[in-house]
This record gives C-alpha cells, structure tokens and sequence, in this order.
C-alpha cells in the first residue's frame, strides 16, 4: 500500500479565491446590493405571504441567524409599500346597559380624533349649556305659567273651606314640622290662629274662651275631614304639574340634546354610533334631570370617547415590529385608575391597544423565540388568529391582572403574522401544535449557503459594497474581498459553497476597517481580524494547550501503542469552533459482556455517540464473519474526559482501536482520525472536519512536526476542506500530511502500517493480515468462553455433522451486548 495515493493534494487543502476573478479595484467601482442576495426562493415565499390574502397564509421565516431573514422582510414591505382600503379607526365609550363591558365603535381611518371632540362638545353642552337653555325663554314662561296655574287651581280648590272656616272662628294654618310642611285647623282668638293648647289654658281663665273651646271641639272633626280631602286635591294638583313641568324639562333636554348632536349623526352615520348617541340622550334625560342632588356626574367622562387605535394614512398598512411581545404587548390592556381609598377601578378610558391591534389590516413581525418565552402570549395569538377575534382581556387570563379589570367588546381583526425563526422551533410546532400549520401555512425558508461560484463570488462583492455605503466604512480592495469570500468558504464548510449568513461576514469586515484606519481595506487587514475574532473566544482552546503542555492532559504524536488512538473532537465558543485530540482506548479479553461504552455506562454519552457506538457491533460481525457468536468483553473509552459526549465522528476511530486490541497490532500515535462509519465499513462524513485537523496539527507542532504526522479523514469530506495557511504550507513541506479515505480497511492500514486485508466470497482474510489475525483472535475467545471442553467436542462434533446449521452454544449468550 502506498500511502500517497491516499494523500490530499496541498492545493486541495485550501479554496483561494482569485482577486482578478474581480472586476473592480476597490468597492466604490460596483453598485451595492439591495436587500439580501442569494435567497431567490425564501423572497418569493414571503412576497406571496405579503400580498395573498387569504385566511391562514401567515408566514413562518425560518433559518440561520445572520442569513437576512428581517433584512428581507424588512425591505420588501417597503419596496412593495402594500395598501388597503378597510383600515379602521376603534374607539371604546360607556356601555349604559352593561358598564363592566365598554363598547366598541368602529369608524373610518382617520376620523376617531373627530368623533372623540365632538362628543367632547356634547359633554360641555349638556354639562353647562343645557341647564342654561332650561332657564331662558321661552322654556322658562312656559313654567312660569303652569307654575301660575297650579296657584290658582291651589286657590279654588282650598277657598270654600277657608270661607267655611272663617264664619267659624278659624283659619287654616301651615305648620313647619321638621322637614315636614303640615296644614292644621286652629281657632282665631282676637283675630290671630293659635294652637288648641293655648286656648285650653286661656278657657281656665275666661269663660268665653271656654265656649269658643268648646264649640271649636265640636266642629274640628267636621272641618279635618274636609281638610283631608281638600289635600287630596291639592296633591293631584301639585303632582300633575309636576308631571308636566318633567315632562316639559324632558321633551325641551331631548329635543335640545338631539338637535345638537345631528351634526355628529350625520358625519358619522353608523348604526354604532347613532346607538350611542341615542343612549347618551336618554341617559342624560333619565339620570340627569332627574337627579335633584348636587353631586352631578361628570359628562366628559361618562360620555367621552377613548380613541384606542386611529390612522393618519387611510390606506398604507400597517407594519409593526413587537420586540417583547408579552401577553399585555401583544393584546392590550386595561389600565385601571385608583379611586378613594386607593382602591382600582377601571373603565373604557383605561382600554390601551396592544400590537395586534395596531397591526390591523397590515402586518405583526414577532421573533418566535421571544414570543415563546412570555406566558400565555402564544396561545393568545393562535386563537386571535383562528377565530379572526381580539380578546384585550381575555377570560382565561384575567388571573395576570393585578386589578379587577372590565372586559372590552372583542374587536374583529385582520392581521398578517410574520414570525422569525429557526428550523427546530418549526419542526416543534408542527408537531405539538395542529393550529401552527393551518394558520403558518407559508414557509419563507432562508438557505445558510449560496454556491461557490462566479455569481456567489460577484454577490458577496455586492454585499460588502452595500456595507460599506450603508455604514461609511472606507472602500475594499479586491484583495480584501477575496479575504472575506474565503472566510466564507471556511464557516460553511461544504463543498462548492459559501454561507450565507452574511452578518458573520459583516462583522469581520467591519473589524477589518477599524483596523485599515481609514484607509482602503486590504487582505491584511481581513486577515487580522479574523485572528483577533477567534483569539478573542480562545480561551478554552488556550487552556486546553496549557493543560497539555504540563502534561495534565495526555497527547501522544509519535510512537505506537496497541488499544489506544487519537481521535479528534471540537469545542465551541459562540460562533466559533475550535478542535482537540482525543485519546480513545480499548481493552479486550475473553467473556461474554460484550461491547462497553463506558461514557454509555456513565451517563455521559449523547443518543448520538451511543448510536455510532451501537453501530460497532453490526460493523464488526460484518467484519468477522464467524461460524459462531462473538463472545468477548471489550470496554472503550475517552480518557480524561469529564463531560458530555456526543456525535458520532469517532466511531470510525474506535473500530481501529477495538481491532488494535483484538490483533495485538499498534496504532500509529502520530496520526489522528475522525469519520463516522456504517455496518458495511463505510467512511462517512463529519462536521468541524477544518477544526479537527488543526486542532492536532496544533498539538503536533508543540511537540514537534516529524513529517510522519497527519489526520486520516473521510473521502467525502474532503471538499470541505479550508485549513489555515499555516497548515497548508507545512503538508506542503511534508511535514505533515492529509488523508482521505472512504472506507474502514484503507484507514486501519494508514493507522496501523499493517495490512488490513479484503474477504473473499466466503468472507475469509488473507493470511497475516490484520482481519485475519483478528477473525483468529476471536475464535480463540469462544473457545475459552464456553462453559466446558466437553460442550465444546458436542459442538465441534455438530458442526462436521451439518455445516449449514447454525453452531449456537447451549449457555445464554451476551455477546455484543451494549449499553
């Protein structure tokens, strides 16, 4: 075998972007681009949200942060500038026949302010002009005359009996008694009414007066009866007129009160608010009027208008962004007023409008993750959604009130939802919640990459060029922008592709120009500051080298050892990814206990790793392919490794150290290998493939490049490939090495330098191969496994007998268990 076959190519090792591939010099010579480029099919997902109509065709944006997605929702409402003709100012007034629920007008954008103030005219009037207007002519000689006539009929009706009285001796007198008005029959003595005490006590005295006594008692009967019914008719006469004088105040209020307020029906003739106004007029004539104490309402509080929504462009919708859509953000509130005692009440002046409402007729952008966060606000949304009704405080959640609240008329709304998210959040309510597709029916999906070619390369120009005009940063040089485009290339890290998560790129040209000081931004530039940006988040990368510089950590880049390999692994930090050897060991012996994952038997392993770990076990009985059951107990682990571990890009790894073990062959330590496998021995792709070659290129030049080192890594990742300069220029010098292989027995003979040998149709290795030696090792296992030599000669004896069944040993067998 010749390793150089397997050998990745030093140009192959870095993408270079060619600044003459640019036709520019610096950024000034090109146009800047508009809104986000490289997201054709997410731009005409979210137009079609923007401008369809129909019911549940709110919009999901969903993608990577840093790809554009408000950017773009952003710039296309203000290039497509959508309008309406149904906007709708909402005002809430009193509710007369149920106060606790105010109510609700609807009138057209623009003209609530107007309203408000008219009623704020009517308040005034019947707050001072209609008492006013009571009291002039010619309402007030119209009083005045029944007043006059009521005198009169009092007169005919009490003159008969006052006559009657006065041939008598006596007189009607009215008596003050308390805060009653009484009328008695007193005996005139000397031309003077007095009391029948003081003419008892004048009787004792004079016989005359005594005779008058007597004959005063004996008519007062007579005379209390007629008395009696003379008051009835007065009363009659005192009640009729006052009926009249009422119904006067009454016909003159409500036809002053209806002629002042025709101006506000014919400007607004709406059934809502001729309703209203009527109900004004009758309360006014009905509490007002009536109302004979001095503590008198205040009109303009009773009969304002709160103005909670109103338009100053009838017909530009709307765009709303709410940035903490809390449940009271996103619906409204009632703000409640404090009253004596300190005590809350609250009325329909305390209705305040939340995002939704304010979004109607146009559009509501919500950051998913926030919305979310705050409770109850999703559940609110989806009903508000799917009945097309606003609750602004809705039943269920009028226990987040501090204060007993009043329950506003539910406002019919039309809204389009824009949510901004990424794909986990989509995919979980998708899932949990049957009302997310029906209502989310628009999916605006942001790629994070764009192609790696002349137009994705031009757009990444455009975007700088946009950034630097956009935010006054001194002009790019070509070199620069070559810079920024290979950086590109790195975050992806995909074949043939360039992320599109521009806002990385933003950040590190905006670096870039602090440090060229005003001058045109050269590579150099670029180049530094992507230094200083991952030096910035090294801090656990730094602690790592320390720690294997005192040798608390142990990595081995030179020898060999049987069980034992480097595998590689990453960290991250923010944004940024930084790789690490891994030291993975292996031991083997015979039993029945099968595979160990000691991480697994810890509690320390992801689903993930315990997944490729599981797949060992089907890997090696496709390997070794016996005519018994793999009976042996084998334990692998990370070494000093004190957290959580996940992924699968070991596995390939671990079946090289699990085979060292087996085959008693050693394992090269100055090479390292990542790569994930599958039960047929495929080598299959991984993440953070740049990383991880660094990470023990690193670790290797600490202790010294020996021109043996290298990293063994999967064919198919090798597209992927945009290692540092540095580490480009050592494999260039052979110093250290890059392989790339697709397969596990390619990759046991770069790790071992022994080879690993291919089965032929029965499955059998070649002799002195590392399978073959290990097939053997096997064997030996279960023979020393077994419970005894006499099962094993019953066993033997079976197998010559039939060769095509199945040789299983009689005790329970384990092997190949897993955690």
């Amino acid at each position: 075998m010749s390793v150089l076959e397997y050998e990745v190519l030093p140009e192959l090792l870095r993408w270079k972007c060619d600044p003459g591939t640019f036709p520019f010099e610096t950024t000034d010579e090109i146009d800047p681009a508009h809104g986000v480029v490289g997201q054709p099919t997410a731009y005409e997902a979210l137009k079609f949200g923007i401008q369809c109509l129909a019911h549940g065709q709110n919009v999901y944006v969903r993608g990577a942060r840093g790809t554009g997605r408000i950017t773009m929702v952003r710039q296309l409402l203000h290039d497509l500038q959508p309008r309406t003709e149904t906007k709708r100012d909402f005002c809430y007034v009193h509710n007369f026949a149920r106060p606790d629920h105010p109510r609700l007008i609807t009138l057209s954008p623009g003209t609530a302010n107007e309203f408000r103030r008219e009623m704020l005219k009517v308040a005034e009037f019947l707050e001072e002009g209609l008492s006013k207007a009571l009291e002039s002519e010619p309402y007030l000689s119209i009083r005045h005359a029944v007043q006059d006539r009521v005198q009169e009929q009092i007169k005919q009706a009490t003159e008969p009996l006052e006559t009657e009285l006065a041939a008598n001796g006596m007189a009607l007198v009215s008596v003050q008694q308390g805060p009653v008005s009484q009328t008695l029959i007193m005996a005139v003595v000397d031309g003077n009414p007095i009391p029948v005490e003081q003419l008892r006590s004048l009787a004792g005295k004079d016989p005359t007066k005594a005779e008058q006594l007597e004959a005063y008692e004996t008519v007062l009967p007579k005379y209390q009866k007629k008395l009696q019914e003379t008051g009835h008719r007065v009363n009659e006469i005192i009640r009729t007129a006052g009926r009249e004088v009422s119904e006067l105040h009454e016909r003159v209020a409500r036809q002053l009160s209806e002629d002042f307020t025709a101006p506000i029906r014919e400007k607004f003739p709406t059934p809502e608010i001729k309703a209203f106004v009527g109900e004004v007029i009758d309360d006014v004539v009905e509490q007002y009027l009536h109302d004979s104490g001095d503590d008198k309402p205040d009109f303009k509080e009773i009969y304002g208008v709160n103005v909670v929504l109103t338009h100053d462009d009838a017909t530009a919708r709307p765009v709303v962004e709410e940035n903490t859509p809390s449940l009271i953000n996103l619906l409204g509130t009632v703000e409640p007023d404090w009253g004596p005692g300190g005590m809350a009440v609250s009325d329909y002046r305390g209705v305040r409008a939340g995002a939704l409402l304010r979004a109607d007729g146009g559009y509501l952008i919500l950051d998913i993750n926030d919305l979310l966060s705050e409770p109850g606000s999703w559940r609110a949304l989806v009903r508000t959604l799917r009945t097309g009704r606003l609750e602004i405080v809705p039943p269920e959640f009028g226990w987040m009130r501090q204060t007993v609240v009043v329950q506003p008329e539910p406002i019919e709304i039309r809204v389009r939802v824009i949510l901004i998210g990424d794909m986990p959040t989509y995919y979980q309510l998708d899932y949990s919640d049957p009302d997310f597709r029906e209502l989310f029916k628009v999916l605006a999906d942001f790629d994070s990459e764009l192609s790696r070619d002349d137009q994705g390369i031009r757009q990444y120009a455009s975007v700088v060029a946009g950034l630097v005009k956009a935010e006054s940063l001194p002009p790019f040089h070509r070199s620069a922008v070559a810079a920024l485009t290979e950086h590109g290339a790195r975050i992806v890290a995909r074949r043939n592709r360039l992320t599109a998560r521009f806002g990385r790129i933003a950040d590190i040209a905006r670096e870039a120009a602090f440090l060229a000081e005003s001058e045109v931004v050269r590579d150099e530039h670029v180049k530094l500051a992507i230094r200083r940006t991952r030096a910035r988040a090294s801090l656990p990368s730094r602690r790592f080298r320390e720690m294997v510089e005192n040798q608390t950590l142990m990595v081995q880049t030179a020898g060999e050892v049987v069980g034992q390999i480097n595998g590689l692994a990453v960290m991250h930090s923010g944004p940024l990814t930084y790789g690490f050897p891994a030291r993975i060991t292996a031991t083997i012996g015979p039993g029945s206990a099968g595979l160990i994952n000691i991480e697994g038997r810890a509690q320390m392993s992801g689903s993930i790793h315990t997944k490729g770990f599981h797949i060992l076990g089907g890997l090696l009985r496709y390997l070794l392919r016996t005519e018994h059951p793999l009976t042996f107990s084998a334990s692998m682990a990370f070494e000093q490794s004190y957290g959580g571990i996940d992924g699968d890009s070991a596995s390939g790894a671990e079946i090289v150290c699990l085979l060292s073990a087996l085959t008693d062959v050693p394992i090269k330590q100055s090479m390292a290998m990542t790569g994930a496998i599958d039960q047929h021995g495929h080598l299959e792709a991984i993440g953070g493939v740049n990383e991880k070659i660094e990470g023990f290129f690193e670790a290797c030049d600490y202790f010294g490049l020996s021109g043996e080192q290298g990293v063994v890594v999967p064919k198919s990742n090798e597209g992927d490939l945009m290692l540092n300069e540095g580490l480009v220029e050592a494999c260039r010098a052979g110093k250290f090495h890059v392989f790339a292989v697709d397969n596990i027995y390619d990759a046991i003979e770069l790790m071992t330098g022994h080879e690993a040998g291919r089965p032929n149709e029965k499955g059998q290795y070649p002799e002195g191969t590392l399978l073959a030696k290990a097939h053997n090792e096997v064997e030996k296992f279960w023979r020393l496994t077994l419970s005894s030599p006499l099962h094993l000669a019953r066993i033997e004896k079976a197998g010559q007998a039939d060769d095509e069944q199945p040789i299983l040993p009689s005790t329970d067998d384990n092997s190949l268990s897993r955690d």
